[in-house]
């Protein structure tokens, strides 16, 4: 008997101490009620500010420019390759620069596939005279396509 009392007070002493240590979630409310009322009545206090805050613009992004010496694919137009070209990828497979250039194709672009001295296969989705439109072009293509093309770099054509 005494085995049935003392199991019996420890499972009220149990359930006693589970349920009465338990946080209420009106607490909680009410302790970010407080809150959100101070916060309110700091910025209410605050006076209005004339500072003046210098706006930063950013400086054109640095360009990772490669030189190579390239030749366009066979059954590509040379005349799609100028000095800055803008390079998405980089294939040892024609089959799978070829299945690039088609994508982007279809994305309005006029891609060129170039093959460097080594048997690379680069997919060239711009080409420009100078570097400066060739940035911009990369840059936009970047964000356009982000994250896919991240990594896409400029190529000073060399002879």
């Amino acid at each position: 008997m005494t085995k049935k009392v003392l199991l019996s007070v420890a499972t009220l002493a149990l359930v006693l101490v589970s349920t009465s240590c338990k946080p209420k979630e009106s607490a909680y409310k009410a302790a970010y009620e407080k809150a959100k009322q101070r916060e309110v009545a700091a910025a209410a206090t605050k006076p209005a500010s004339d500072e003046v805050v210098p706006v930063v613009v950013p400086a054109e992004p640095e360009a990772d420019v490669r030189s190579e010496r390239v030749t366009p694919a066979a059954g590509e137009d040379a005349n799609g390759l100028k000095a800055y070209s803008v390079v998405i990828g980089s294939f040892q497979n024609v089959t799978n620069a070829r299945s690039l250039k088609e994508r982007m194709a279809k994305n309005g672009y006029n891609p060129v596939l170039a093959q460097n001295e080594e048997g690379l296969y680069r997919v060239i989705v711009t080409s420009f005279d100078n570097k400066e439109d060739a940035i911009r072009s990369r840059e936009a293509i970047k964000s356009m396509f982000a994250p896919l093309f991240a990594d896409a770099w400029l190529l000073y054509r060399t002879y």
